[in-house]
């Protein structure tokens, strides 16, 4: 129970008035609170708006850092920073535009140059060849590509891309990014749709002061940047107050007239254990350079606009979690997820080991030269032996990062290397279907074989891994919740492996969990109070207030949002005033965001379901017939449309809407699923089990949909076929608390007890 009265309070200022109408928000002064650092409301003056440039420092571009600090520009300079993205020209083009071409998909793209200009020929939006000038270079190694101005503001990033690598391992060659996908014209993959724009997708990691600036109501962007490619004040922060602050010497300028001071980790304050050969940290030092380099190097959603260098990651942006497919089981990296979201997993980042330890962060490369890096703290003559790494001095295996680093290549020619600095595990590959180092470079051997020769030399490997409570919760096993649990309450394991845990543990929710989840809710640890919020709506409605409301007053932005939307179904005139207020502020945040990102359909369908909970039906039909306009393939907004019209009665509109989806939308199973539901209202029973049974059989069916087509075959009288669906789907989803109550009562009802009993034993073992 929270002490509401303990609470401070502060001013803030409202959001938009006409969205505060159509939600319901008050609309006078949001009075909200912090928890955790009880910071007294400001006491200064209000200053006139016409004072702020006085105020804010503003960003003065790199050329202005250029004569006091010629040796870090001239290391950025080179970087892959600085060419990030540059306008098209004979100094940025890589690729060759000497009238090339490239086929794919029976479609002959032509590369060449006009006028002075770059030029490509290929399919667009409708499938037909066209010409398109090229207006910027994306990247410069090992690929390059290259972007498209479309109308309204757009810009599109071509999919087939330079290969900027030597010739002699392969490079110097036009290639498709989706080479074995098929990606045509109608395909939400092809570089002229909403899933290649880079105003959304790229823009923001690869200028500096990026604003996406898009406007709902005439569907175009004004997107715009203080520099183009990645600049000094993308990492430092606006420089105004710094040049004041060289010019001037005004020592009362804080951080050096700077919003942060980027403190590197000295490498004084680590001192070699020599019994461990591992360095340690002997200075505690707080670091902002991760928060800062997290903002773009991370798997993450722009939250709320306006991040600068320093700001709290959290304030802005909604990380991913450690979730297939972006991750494999147990945290290795499977899709494109940039870093951060691995190093957090690691022992480095727990013993403080920052990014610019080993990286250089003008010139980004790494600080020394092969191992030499890892020999900053891990002692020489312990590990580079034979002893430690197993294979013979100076050969691939024996480098440290082809252990403990493994990569793998993206966008098909660019190799990237695991930040998770994890121990090899071929013993959880067989268990949990997560490859390792060992095997992937000794193909011809088994995962046991690896796990023997590990064993023998080191002993048996440390406690159970984190990654098999996730696969536990993740594949439904009996012993999820337990599992899920005890990694939640190990302080010893990584924030971000028991913020997953958190996200997955609603699905077996227990008085003993939901107690856990309230202990959360309650706590102080940023990654997980994040998880809870993201699964809030999972939370069943009765107790979800006790686990949001804490949420609400979190010091995160995007923490406190993410509740607010979970609990705007919940009446909130029943709590104290200041529980409203700090909810109507968390809610203004969530619709800014759904706003700044309203060019995607997540966001319109997200927006349609706030106007439906606030009973504004009219709108949200619209919201949800834009995302389907935005993004035909987006399943969620057809399924949240067609049950706004089931709720009205409008049962034929249903069906139309969800057969339409079904030759349009990814992810079939949830149209299907919704159809038969549609058909069985209609009393159309036969030819709704001929859609339930699609989705039940689906390969991204859901514990749900088995059990709903098990129910309807055994209302149709045939109890033995829904028996054998609901045994097969206990098989997969063995935690199901719908499908063992599915086998207990048609067992009770056509007689068989003993079995009946026995799935009724294996209901009460999961809680």
């Amino acid at each position: 129970m929270i002490n509401i009265a303990s609470y401070l309070s502060r001013l803030c200022i409202p959001f938009a008035a006409f969205l505060f109408a159509a939600c319901g928000v008050d609309r006078g002064t949001i009075v909200g609170v912090n928890t955790r650092n009880n910071i007294d409301p400001p006491t200064a003056k209000i200053n006139p708006l016409n004072s702020l440039p006085d105020l804010l420092p503003a960003y003065a571009g790199s050329s202005s850092c250029r004569s006091c600090h010629q040796k870090e520009n001239s290391a950025w300079q080179k970087s892959h920073h600085a060419l990030a993205m540059n306008k098209a020209d004979e100094r940025s083009v890589l690729g060759n535009f000497n009238q090339a071409t490239f086929t794919y998909e029976g479609i002959t793209s032509s590369f060449y140059k006009k006028g002075g200009n770059y030029y490509v020929q290929t399919d667009t939006l409708d499938g037909s060849l066209k010409e398109f000038p090229i207006a910027y270079t994306f990247g410069v190694e090992p690929l390059q590509q290259y972007l498209i101005q479309f109308p309204g503001g757009r810009l599109q990033a071509l999919s087939i891309a330079w290969d900027n690598r030597a010739k002699s391992v392969g490079g110097q060659r036009w290639f498709h990014l989706y080479p074995s996908a098929s990606v045509k014209h109608t395909d939400p993959l092809h570089w002229s749709s909403i899933n290649q724009n880079w105003n959304f997708m790229c823009a923001d990691c690869h200028s500096t002061n990026l604003q996406k600036n898009y406007d709902l109501n005439t569907d175009t962007f004004d997107t715009s940047w203080s520099e183009i490619n990645v600049a000094c004040e993308s990492c430092h922060g606006p420089a105004s107050k710094h040049l004041q602050w060289a010019e001037d010497k005004q020592s009362d300028l804080e951080n050096f007239g700077f919003t942060l001071a980027l403190h590197r980790v000295s490498s004084i304050n680590w001192k070699m254990d020599i019994e461990s050969g591992i360095a340690r940290n002997g200075k505690t030092q707080v670091s902002q350079e991760l928060q800062t380099c997290a903002q773009c190097h991370s798997r993450r959603t722009t939250f709320l606009p306006g991040a600068e260098a320093g700001n709290q990651f959290l304030d802005h942006f909604n990380p991913a979690l450690l979730q297939p497919p972006l991750y494999h089981v147990d945290g290795q990296i499977n899709e494109e997820v940039y870093v951060y979201g691995s190093f957090l997993q690691s022992k480095m980042y727990a013993a403080g080991v920052t990014c610019s330890n080993c990286h250089d962060p003008h010139g980004l490369q790494l600080v020394n030269s092969g191992d030499s890096v890892c020999a900053q703290c891990h002692l020489p003559e312990k590990f580079a032996q034979s002893s430690h790494h197993l294979h013979p001095s100076d050969s691939p295996g024996a480098r440290c990062v082809n252990c403990h680093m493994p990569a793998k290549n993206y966008m098909q020619v660019d190799s990237r290397r695991d930040h998770s600095f994890r121990i090899p595990r071929p013993d959880l590959s067989n268990k949990i279907q997560t490859p390792n180092a060992c095997t992937s470079c000794h193909q011809g051997k088994t995962n046991q074989w690896a796990a023997e020769v590990l064993h023998k030399a080191f002993g048996p490997p440390d406690l159970e891994h984190y990654g098999e409570a996730l696969q536990a919760g993740l594949s439904g096993a009996i012993n999820a919740e337990e599992k899920l649990s005890a990694l939640i309450s190990d302080p010893t394991q990584p924030a971000i492996a028991r913020a997953t845990a958190v996200s997955l543990l609603p699905r077996y929710l227990s008085r003993g969990s939901a107690q856990l989840l309230q202990a959360i809710a309650q706590g102080d640890e940023p990654l997980l109070s994040l998880a809870l919020a993201q699964s809030l709506d999972r939370i069943p409605t009765q107790i979800r207030p006790a686990l949001g409301i804490p949420l609400l007053f979190e010091r995160e932005r995007v923490t406190r949002s993410l509740a607010a939307n979970a609990l705007v179904s919940i009446p909130m005139d029943r709590y104290p005033v200041s529980v409203q207020k700090q909810f109507s502020l968390a809610l203004q945040d969530y619709i800014a965001s759904e706003l700044f990102n309203s060019d995607r359909p997540e966001s319109l369908a997200n927006l349609g379901g706030l106007h439906r909970q606030r009973g504004n039906s009219t709108q949200a039909e619209a919201f949800y017939w834009q995302a389907i306009k935005r993004a035909p393939y987006y399943a969620p907004a057809y399924i949240n449309l067609a049950d706004l019209y089931r709720s009205e009665g409008r049962e034929l509109e249903v069906e139309k809407l969800l057969r339409s989806a079904l030759n349009r939308s990814e992810g079939k199973a949830a149209i299907q699923h919704s159809l038969g539901l549609s058909l069985i209202r209609q009393n159309r029973h036969s030819e709704a089990n001929r859609f339930l049974l699609q989705a039940a059989e689906a390969e991204d069916t859901s514990s749900r949909y088995i059990y709903v087509y098990a129910i309807a075959l055994h209302s149709a009288a045939n109890s033995k076929r829904a028996l054998a669906v609901l045994e097969k789907g206990l098989e997969r989803f063995p935690a199901s608390e719908e499908i063992l109550q599915g086998l207990i009562s048609i067992h009770r009802e056509t007689g068989n007890f003993a079995s009946a009993k026995k799935y009724e034993t294996q209901l009460t073992g999961n809680y």
